[in-house]
């Protein structure tokens, strides 16, 4: 059965632009190689971190929601944790009203 899921991925700032970017389409492509439909993919460009992680200030952060089987969320896991550009990711299963605040912030940003 196939689940929600929403994967938020900060890469180190000390990458260009353009390295980021192949970054980013790098894991969409790995993503709709296996099958897995994603919903919605958002850059959210290079924000200030709460507390320094790996002596960085400051990372690019991105969102990816898409819906997949169980077990690939381990596999697609796996990969991001040996992928060095990657600061810090975290993936939750989301569950029936965040899918719906989803859809209603996809919506009203479609609108305006």
């Amino acid at each position: 059965m196939d689940r929600h899921y929403e994967t938020i991925i900060i890469f180190t700032p000390v990458l260009s632009e353009e390295q980021i970017n192949n970054a980013y389409i790098e894991y969409k492509l790995y993503l709709k190689q296996n099958n897995v439909n994603i919903i919605k993919k958002e850059k959210w460009g290079m924000k200030k971190l709460a507390y320094k992680i790996k002596n960085k200030n400051n990372g690019f952060f991105f969102l990816l929601e898409y819906v997949s089987i169980p077990s690939f969320i381990k596999i697609f896991n796996n990969k991001i944790l040996q992928d060095e550009r990657i600061i810090r990711f975290l993936t939750v299963k989301m569950n029936k009203y965040a899918i719906e605040y989803s859809l209603n912030r996809k919506n009203k940003n479609e609108k305006q």
